[in-house]
């Protein structure tokens, strides 16, 4: 709904940008009365919710001017200049607020980590076992406080540990990279 910004001139278009990147970066967002002869509620919170995604995906991904202006193929393109230079200018500033965002998740923090591998060799039940199993123990750091945390998974579990921490790496180097 990118499209909507053509309703205002392209002096306009470039301060309701910046305006938005403002709500994105925790400060004060354009206000709805401001642009309520232009736009309906519903087209304004549309238009609203599509810079956003705009900005914070052409940043989260490291777009290039063309996959930007690729995406605004239906504004025209002193508009669509408009936003590019938004994004030019601001990159840096959206980038720190999409990862003080992500890092606001979870206050706890992993401060150290110890790993033992068991063999378990029977049990109450089976006379013969032989299962390998992992301890692990994790130190975070939650509030200033320290708390340790212990589990014991088999190969399986494991697997689904590391492949978990696997996929939120990735997403991780997804962020930082740019």
């Amino acid at each position: 709904m990118v499209v909507l910004l053509s309703r205002l001139a392209v002096t306009d278009c470039l301060r309701l940008c910046h305006k938005v990147v403002d709500g994105l970066c925790g400060r004060e967002p354009p206000r709805r009365g401001d642009y309520s002869s232009t736009w309906s509620l519903e087209e304004w919170l549309e238009l609203l919710n599509s810079l956003t995604a705009l900005f914070s995906l052409a940043v989260g991904s490291n777009s290039s001017d063309e996959e930007v202006l690729a995406g605004l193929s239906g504004v025209g393109s002193s508009h669509a200049e408009a936003v590019l230079s938004v994004i030019r200018a601001r990159r840096e500033e959206i980038r720190r607020a999409l990862l003080d965002r992500t890092n606001s998740i979870s206050s706890a923090t992993l401060q150290d980590f110890d790993w033992q591998l068991k063999l378990a060799l029977s049990s109450d039940k089976i006379s013969s076992l032989h299962t390998p199993l992992l301890s692990l123990s994790l130190d975070v750091r939650e509030n200033r406080a320290l708390r340790s945390v212990t589990m014991e998974m088999n190969r399986e579990e494991l697997n689904t540990l590391i492949s978990s921490l696997e996929a939120a790496n990735k997403q991780r180097c997804k962020l930082t990279s740019f």
